[in-house]
């Protein structure tokens, strides 16, 4: 067993023997391996969350024209360390009337529940917690951030909070439909709901079989993070920054740091379920190199989301619950049924027999979703008020011929 091939192993190994060494017993050795597994997993996360906030900053200022962080260290790399020693220095200003033990543990509920989801993420092959239900565990304990954001609302006394608060239990709970009928593709495709079992079974990667489901599952995952296009959490032109208004020094740092885990965890889920997770050539015998898979795809799908962050509009409250009951639902229960149906008559057929079907169906899905869109936008159009001149109020569109009609 080398350093290469089993590193985690190996210092796991080193540890197990010195504590039993000093005597400990073989349950208090084990709890304080998984104590220190879990202080190294935590401090990695949130300790990468420093890059990320140079990188989100330096991209979408690209993508906007703008130079991003460029005056502390070279190229701004020093940017996030200066902003970090200034919030440790800022008072933590408690509103008036405020809940205050619940207005302490809101931000902090919020960050340990995206934490606790790298608990079950199959870093690499062999190693790790897993159990047979960690694809539900990834979406019960992510409610928890939910519950965070409800408590700082409340708890801030404060209108705007309030609302932004409001918004959460119908944007993020709503949401979290398409994302669960998302998630049951590639457990109904792999036969398991083990996040390990899931990354061993796709010998072809879910996203050839499922494309439709991965996009569904990433735009309704944005859209639970709260952004953009769908940050009405935040809203800073209507409710002045949202739940986290009144908070201030590290509170109000805890979930800035939150907010960038939750979206690169997003990207991590989203290997592992899609994109085949630690699976690559060499990964089983050096897991190491598995570790570089994972993180490379989980950053390009983090990436996806820092681009669409960069460059699309806000929508309105309307448009986007319309558009999660009416459009990525019902997608969504189509897409499991086909999932369960299909695979079920393609027993017997090789990986790449099996996928290039499942790829078919999801592009013939495809099709006749964008012909259902495009009716339904020329449908609306028709149906839309003429413009109004200064003092009028609009007026009905007025019969249009067939063929006026099909020509706009």
């Amino acid at each position: 067993m080398g350093l290469l091939s089993h590193p985690i192993t190996l210092v796991a190994d080193w540890l197990r023997n010195l504590f039993l060494g000093w005597g400990l017993s073989q349950g208090l050795t084990t709890v304080l391996l998984y104590l220190i597994a879990a202080i190294v997993v935590a401090s990695l996360a949130n300790g990468w969350v420093i890059f990320l906030i140079w990188f989100e900053r330096k991209i979408v200022g690209r993508m906007q024209d703008r130079i991003g962080p460029n005056r502390v260290g070279p190229y701004g790399l020093l940017q996030p360390f200066a902003d970090l020693i200034k919030i440790i220095t800022k008072e933590i200003i408690f509103p008036d009337k405020a809940d205050k033990p619940l207005y302490v543990i809101a931000p902090l509920l919020m960050d340990a529940a995206i934490i606790a989801i790298w608990a079950v993420i199959p870093l690499v092959p062999m190693v790790g917690m897993d159990f047979n239900v960690a694809a539900l565990y990834t979406i019960a304990v992510g409610a928890f951030a939910t519950l965070g954001i409800i408590l700082a609302g409340w708890s801030s006394n404060n209108k705007f909070a309030l609302v932004s608060a409001f918004r959460t239990v119908a944007q993020m709970i709503s949401y979290e439909v398409p994302t669960v009928l998302a998630l049951l593709v590639p457990v109904l495709l792999a036969g398991t709901m083990s996040l390990q079992g899931i990354v061993e079974a796709q010998h072809v990667w879910y996203i050839v079989l499922a494309p439709l489901a991965f996009l569904i599952y990433f735009i309704a995952s944005v859209a639970e993070v709260g952004r953009t296009p769908f940050d009405l959490l935040e809203a800073e032109s209507e409710i002045v920054a949202g739940f986290h208004i009144e908070y201030s020094g590290m509170l109000f740092a805890t979930f800035y740091v939150g907010d960038f885990l939750h979206a690169f965890t997003i990207g991590m889920l989203g290997a592992v379920l899609f994109l085949g997770g630690w699976r690559g050539p060499g990964a089983e015998a050096y897991p190491i190199l598995g570790l570089i898979y994972l993180w490379i795809k989980a950053f390009v799908v983090y990436f996806v989301g820092v681009w669409v962050r960069g460059t699309l509009p806000r929508l309105r409250i309307d448009q986007m619950m319309n558009f999660c009951w009416k459009f990525l639902t019902p997608l969504a229960l189509i897409l499991l049924v086909e999932a369960a149906v299909v695979d079920r008559l393609l027993l017997g057929f090789t990986p790449w027999g099996r996928g290039l079907v499942h790829l078919a169906i999801n592009v013939f899905i495809g099709a006749l979703v964008i012909a259902y869109a495009r009716a339904y936008d020329n449908r609306r159009k028709r149906e839309r008020p003429l413009a109004a001149k200064p003092g009028q109020y609009p007026v009905a569109r007025p019969p249009q011929p067939a063929a006026e009609a099909q020509s706009d």
